[in-house]
């Protein structure tokens, strides 16, 4: 596989044990892991075949980590982070059934989550000031709805155009869109849209029914062609196994285009909820898996952000270490990730400190001018135009 480290294997020269001679089962696809990232182009995402991407979740751990923070620093600028926060403006009585989510109405009567009405648009402005002046680059706003209704779009559109004044990147997640939808977003100028897969094609049935996957995928293509960037990731330890991690994968490979920011969750197991009942009682993926999978992402999506998100606030300060070493550079601040809770922001702070790592400054898509002349009057106005 071109652009990657080279890995040292043993001397041939030296006599080894049966019992330490390494698999060379996959000889053939390992020996290709042994061009130097800094002299050759990583491959790209593409051309990852599913043998290939299983092949990389099998690796040492420490080679695994070693792959990724070298493709990482080909494309990113070392020890810095893109740092979001997380806002609910509509929270609960989503008619959603996904198994895991606490703001699912199927799961009210277990989870005992109050919903709430839309939050007014001044006090989502005020959340986002906040939100900048503690050093998030960009501001994430989610609904718990299936879709957005007609009424609802001159309120996210208004909002979109608030926060972006502020100089905040943008991002929402309210469910599916349909092109003319997205169309509305790209021209308030919505920088990114969520869109999680959430698990595999073949796993995805046991996670939710209200909802395909092929409509999942409808909404990312129609987020796609109204020029918002896609933000499509999983949530990993929900009884999945790694061929549906691999799976998730390479189903990100098969977009014409990786999605340009990928959240990794880990689940936070809600009581009340089917899955997170599930994993209370049989017990969560080990996190050094969810490492693996974070590394695998970014090999196979080089350019990509890949976001620390749901799960982070159970980490030790060493293993969030190896979660950035694996190539994680974006995560969410604030103490609440819409329902679930989140690492403190002045934990955060201590620990970045104590990694050596810098926050992103945003970088919010710029509008366009069009001159407009009016062929009655002869007056000249300007159209701001999304990009």
């Amino acid at each position: 596989m071109a652009g990657l480290l080279s890995i040292s294997e043993p001397d041939a020269t030296q006599p080894t044990d049966a019992s330490t001679q390494p698999d060379t089962t996959n000889s053939d696809f390992l020996a290709n892991l042994a061009t130097d990232a800094t002299q050759t182009d990583s491959k790209v995402a593409t051309a990852y075949s599913r043998e290939e991407i299983a092949q990389l979740f099998d690796l040492p751990l420490m080679d695994l980590l070693l792959q990724a923070q070298t493709i990482h620093r080909k494309h990113f600028t070392a020890n810095e982070v893109q740092i979001s926060t997380l806002l609910s403006i509509k929270t609960g009585n989503c008619p959603e059934d996904c198994g895991y989510c606490s703001q699912s109405g199927h799961h009210r009567d277990t989870t005992k989550l109050q919903a709430e009405k839309r939050i007014e648009v001044d006090k989502v402005i005020a959340a986002a000031k906040r939100a900048k002046n503690s050093g998030s680059s960009r501001f994430c706003m989610g609904a718990a709805w299936k879709h957005p209704s007609a009424k609802d779009m001159p309120y996210v559109v208004e909002l979109i155009k608030e926060v972006k004044a502020l100089g905040l990147e943008t991002c929402m997640t309210l469910g599916m869109l349909d092109t003319n939808q997205a169309t509305q977003l790209a021209d308030a100028g919505l920088d990114y849209y969520n869109h999680n897969l959430d698990t595999s094609r073949s796993y995805y049935e046991q996670v939710v029914s209200t909802r395909s996957y092929d409509e999942r995928l409808d909404t990312i293509e129609n987020v796609r062609n109204s020029g918002i960037n896609v933000c499509s990731g999983n949530i990993v330890g929900m009884g999945e196994s790694r061929d549906d991690r691999i799976d998730w994968v390479l189903e990100l490979l098969k977009m014409p285009k990786a999605p340009e920011s990928i959240p990794v969750n880990l689940l936070v197991p809600i009581a009340g909820t089917p899955i997170g009942d599930k994993v209370l009682a049989e017990g969560q993926l080990s996190v050094l898996e969810w490492i693996r999978t974070i590394a695998v992402a970014r090999i196979c999506c080089p350019t990509s952000y890949v976001r620390l998100s749901a799960g982070r606030e159970s980490l030790s300060d060493s293993e969030q270490a190896l979660a950035f070493m694996a190539g994680a550079n974006s995560f969410f601040y604030g103490d609440k990730l819409l329902t679930t809770g989140n690492a403190s922001q002045s934990g955060d702070d201590r620990l970045m400190r104590e990694l050596g790592l810098t926050k992103q400054f945003a970088a919010p898509r710029a509008p366009k001018v069009l001159p407009v002349m009016d062929a009655m009057s002869g007056h000249q106005t300007q159209v701001v135009l999304a990009d």
